[in-house]
């Protein structure tokens, strides 16, 4: 059952039994520590209290026996009244002592001698008060004879039953401390019998954990050690889940998939033998292909010379006309602006024309008055007779005149009216005009604008040309590049050729199935590319271009020829390059 446990698990098993048992340790002996601080208080509360109380009381008789003694001795009659005080403040002391004792009796035992040392105190208090009586009356004599007679025989009494309870009292604690020592000694056999229980559970538990973790784990070190050793046949036996089970596990799986992998890299390396002996047929051809295409990089190279000086002939044109389309566009856009100038001075003479006219009406509307009231003041002129002919002469006069300004006014008004009419039918022309030059001015400006584009198509074709030629040369720098990397391959197939004999060595350490991998592994001689001398004596040559000297003397572009489909009779794989 506990096989398949994992070790996480054991040992927190382990380890809660070992905390299980220091709880129950932990709680004995603090229910131990408690009955014994209970049982010592109890102690301290009423059996030490009662002792305590019991030996005051016993040393307070033994101070008023002596006291009353020395006043029924002494000569000194005024002794008794000097140890009046102390005597009060002693009974009083022994009273409050005997209230205390009283509340804290508890057996039938206590409370039977507490009542006959109460009975004996009160013929021991009435002898000592009868003495000082005595003495202080100066009976000396019957003084000492009560003392030794009556008081020092009751005195005794009273001492011997205050001894009693004393020693009662001291009984009583020393049973509770012996009570106290047997709990102490109980509790520490059971911390002993529990802590040996502990140790015992702690080594069975190390047993247990050291055989259930160590067995697995030395067989997992046997099957690594194999493994090490380069032998696979072995079987791994997995008898549990646990973690060390778990790493058997992953062991043998790691043993069959290191079986699989040997048998297949042995397999791999024959595959790589005829790899590279395909891959340096490859490159050879690869190499005649690099050097052809050489050749025909370098005709296009000449042909894209040409084609760009031609370009850029067309470039230069075209700059041209875009300047001088720009000049007519400038020259336009002024006539277009004294058009502009023109038809505001027009609007200017037709505004200062009409006004003239408002004018003329003005003066029209006077006439026309002044006429009416010449006629008025003729008419009264007529009425007052002799005295108003002069009056009517100058009336006469006065329309006349008025008569004659209007008449005026109308021919100025008709002919700035005409006037006005052919303002008018020159500003229509005029804006006609200046409609007519902005249209030609937005002509040329589009003319200037396709100039421009075409000055800028023309660069950007300039430079693209440019930048095919430095592809071109580029292509040429990679294809000689090709032709280093080619001799490069087949010296890389060299090696990969013995790196696989090697990796066909270094397998066939391994056993499977009890025998060693054999190595099937055949060298393929190395294959050097025929054509890599050419190709790298081509590597240093430089192209040669031709400058075509104006666009009309440009010699034609040499026919392209097509490097596709090009096969090999030996490996039909290399088809195109």
């Amino acid at each position: 059952m506990f096989a398949n446990l994992k070790i996480g698990h054991r040992l927190a098993l382990g380890f809660a039994g070992a905390l299980a048992f220091s709880v129950v340790i932990t709680g004995n002996s603090l229910w131990k520590m408690n009955e014994v601080s209970a049982q010592v208080q109890s102690m301290t509360e009423s059996p030490l209290s009662k002792e305590r109380y019991t030996a005051d009381w016993s040393r307070n008789i033994s101070t008023a026996v002596a006291r009353t003694t020395a006043v029924a001795k002494s000569s000194d009659p005024s002794l008794s009244t000097f140890f009046a005080a102390d005597t009060a403040a002693t009974m009083k002391s022994t009273s409050e002592v005997l209230k205390k004792l009283e509340v804290l009796l508890s057996s039938d035992e206590e409370k039977t001698l507490f009542g006959k040392i109460v009975e004996t105190r009160k013929s021991y208090t009435a002898y000592r008060d009868a003495v000082f009586k005595l003495k202080a009356e100066g009976k000396a004599d019957e003084a000492n004879q009560v003392l030794e007679a009556n008081y020092l025989p009751a005195a005794k009494n009273y001492q011997d039953l205050v001894a009693q309870f004393l020693n009662l009292q001291r009984g009583q604690l020393n049973e509770d401390a012996a009570n106290i020592k047997e709990t102490q000694i109980a509790a520490r056999n059971q911390m002993i019998a529990l802590s040996a229980l502990v140790i015992l559970f702690g080594i069975g538990c190390a047993w247990w954990l050291t055989v259930g973790i160590t067995g697995p784990l030395r067989n997992a070190v046997a099957a690594a050690r194999r493994v090490a050793d380069g032998d696979l046949s072995g079987e791994i036996d997995v008898t549990s889940s646990d973690e060390t089970g778990q790493l058997l596990h992953a062991l043998r799986d790691m043993n069959a998939n290191l079986r699989t992998t040997v048998t297949r890299v042995r397999q791999g390396t024959d595959t790589i033998a005829t790899a590279s002996n395909q891959i340096a047929a490859g490159n050879q051809d690869l190499s005649a292909r690099t050097e052809q295409q050489a050749s025909s990089l370098e005709e296009t190279a000449s042909s894209m010379e040409e084609l760009t000086s031609t370009v850029r002939q067309n470039a230069d044109n075209a700059r041209q006309a875009n300047q001088l389309a720009d000049a007519a566009s400038q020259v336009a856009a002024k006539g277009g602006e004294v058009i502009g100038e023109v038809v505001g001075t027009m609007g200017q003479i037709n505004a200062s024309a009409r006004k003239i006219v408002d004018i003329i009406a003005v003066i029209d509307g006077i006439a026309f008055q002044t006429n009416i009231l010449a006629l008025n003041a003729a008419v009264e002129a007529a009425r007052a007779g002799e005295q108003g002919r002069g009056f009517a002469v100058v009336a006469s006069e006065v329309r006349t005149l008025a008569q004659r300004s209007a008449s005026a006014a109308k021919e100025i008004k008709g002919l700035i009216e005409a006037s006005v009419d052919q303002v008018d039918a020159g500003s229509m022309l005029v804006n006609q005009a200046g409609k007519t030059m902005a249209d030609i001015v937005d002509s040329v400006r589009r003319v200037t604008d396709i100039m421009g584009e075409i000055t800028a198509a023309s660069q950007e074709q300039t430079s693209g040309i440019e930048q095919i030629n430095q592809a071109i040369t580029q292509m040429d720098d990679v294809t000689q590049q090709n032709a280093s990397l080619v001799e490069e391959a087949a010296a890389a197939s060299e090696a990969m050729q013995q790196q696989a004999a090697e990796l066909a060595r270094v397998v066939s350490v391994f056993k499977i199935d009890g025998e060693n991998v054999p190595s099937s592994f055949v060298d393929v001689p190395a294959i050097i590319p025929r054509a890599g001398t050419a190709v790298a004596q081509k590597s240093t040559r430089t192209l040669k271009v031709r400058h075509a000297s104006s666009v009309t003397s440009a010699t034609p572009v040499p026919e392209r020829r097509s490097f596709s489909k090009i096969r090999d009779n030996k490996d039909g794989d290399w088809e195109e390059f």
